[in-house]
């Protein structure tokens, strides 16, 4: 499926209302082609008319410019509403997809997070995600809007001289051929950049996460040059994009200019020879800006498109991660345990060439405290994440009073086990939040008792 395809599915619950913006977008498109209207009225019934014309125009021409203010008004209005509407579509899209984002992100193994920084996975959430919105705001709605404009354009100066409509179109060519020209290396361009960005981030994260041992080693120098050398590359990839968007923008306007003169140039001469209008040649350039405005538009959209797509990529690159230890379709769910554990010939690694554990066989009984002992590296903390099943062994099993832990869900399981982790954490919350974290709904006062058991309690109060 492709990647645009796939974004659009989190606007079908937004359909109606998209519908209903594409129809405002129509009516403001349409009150945009009049306005140079009432200018060919003013220049060629008034300025160029006889006497007894001119002696109404202390009713016309003011009726005229309000009549260019009321359509300039209503516009306004509707492209307002219209603005509003589709940012908000937006905005309730990269909602859910952020949802998405970090909810399976939760649910993926430590196996994929253990391979990757904590960083990328926040970069994809907070900004890649925002990729999105630029697909349906930047994207999909200009489009509609800048095609329909080209359309109704393109017709109005047809009509009013076919000729100069043609030598106008004649850098159509030309544009298009720019934008394909510079769409494929503004993506790969755009891709580096959220990369870059990405790792800038890590190494930021990481330096400040361990400010103590920093401090405590005199790395600071160290922490600001790994930086640096981080930050330069991304300052790179900005630029190498900057320039590409510059170079673009200088070719793009250059053949704009190159037709509004070709355009300026007949339209003089056919104003001579008296096949058209003064009046008609200055609504003719009005058309011509408003051409050339959507023309210009559908390129910077073209461009905004490669590098959303960019980041869009990178999102689905997570949602389309198959877990590792996912719930088998027989699993059960338990709400109690005796506590009777069995390793049967379980070996375990991180990297499949290499074990940590191997051929291990343990029976821990209900009640029974085991201590495990050994040396750095050695597999004990591997052995203990074995069991709520925060990795699954290459071989054998693992049973909670006789049952396979991969016969019992993994949410019911795991509320069946304490666990005290060996790094402390702390999330920005209460005291209070922090204590109950495992169990929600527990009382003041076994909250109370818990910390007293810890020796929390008096540093707490």
């Amino acid at each position: 499926m492709s990647i645009y395809r796939r974004v659009l599915r989190y606007y079908r619950p937004f359909l109606g209302r998209t519908i209903f913006g594409l129809f405002l977008s129509l009516i403001g498109v349409g009150l945009n082609l009049l306005k140079p209207w009432p200018f060919k009225v003013i220049v060629d019934d008034f300025l160029r008319a006889g006497p007894a014309i001119r002696s109404d125009w202390r009713i016309w021409i003011p009726l005229l410019c309000l009549a260019l203010v009321t359509i300039q008004l209503l516009w306004g209005i509707i492209n307002w509403i219209t603005n509003y509407l589709f940012v908000k579509i937006g905005l309730q899209a990269l909602l859910k997809l952020r949802t998405d984002l970090y909810s399976y992100l939760q649910s993926l193994s430590l196996k994929y997070h253990d391979a990757r920084r904590s960083s990328d996975s926040s970069f994809r959430v907070a900004y890649d995600s925002q990729s999105i919105q630029t697909i349906y705001n930047k994207g999909f709605t200009n489009i509609f809007g800048s095609t329909i404009t080209l359309i109704g354009t393109f017709v109005i100066m047809l009509r009013l001289d076919w000729q100069l409509t043609l030598v106008s179109l004649a850098i159509v060519p030309c544009v298009v051929g720019a934008i394909y020209l510079f769409a494929h290396r503004i993506r790969r361009e755009s891709t580096s950049i959220q990369e870059q960005e990405s790792a800038v981030l890590a190494q930021a994260q990481e330096g400040l996460s361990s400010i103590r041992m920093v401090h405590a080693f005199g790395r600071e120098e160290f922490e600001v040059r790994q930086f640096q050398q981080q930050a330069r590359q991304s300052l790179q990839a900005n630029l190498r994009l900057t320039l590409t968007n510059v170079n673009s923008a200088l070719v793009i306007s250059t053949l704009m200019v190159v037709g509004t003169a070709a355009m300026y140039y007949i339209g003089t001469l056919h104003v001579l020879g008296g096949t058209l209008t003064l009046g008609s040649l200055l609504v003719f350039s009005a058309y011509l800006l408003m051409l050339y405005q959507p023309l210009e538009s559908l390129t910077y959209t073209t461009w905004a498109m490669e590098g959303a797509t960019a980041g869009a990529k990178r999102c689905f690159e997570v949602l389309d991660r198959q877990d590792d230890v996912v719930d088998s379709p027989r699993a059960i769910a338990i709400s109690s345990a005796r506590g009777a554990i069995t390793f049967n010939s379980v070996s375990f690694g991180y990297a499949e060439d290499r074990y940590v554990l191997r051929d291990v066989d343990l029976r821990i009984e209900p009640n029974q405290i085991v201590g495990l002992v050994g040396g750095t590296g050695a597999g004990k903390s591997t052995l203990l994440s074995l069991v709520p099943r925060f990795y699954d062994p290459a071989t054998g099993s693992i049973a909670l009073d006789g049952c396979d832990v991969r016969e019992i869900t993994k949410r019911t399981l795991r509320a069946q086990i304490a666990i005290v982790l060996q790094d402390t954490l702390l999330f920005s919350t209460t005291v209070r939040e922090n204590i109950a974290y495992g169990r929600p709904d527990a009382t003041e006062e076994e909250i109370i008792g818990a910390a007293r058991r810890a020796q929390a309690d008096d540093f707490i109060r």
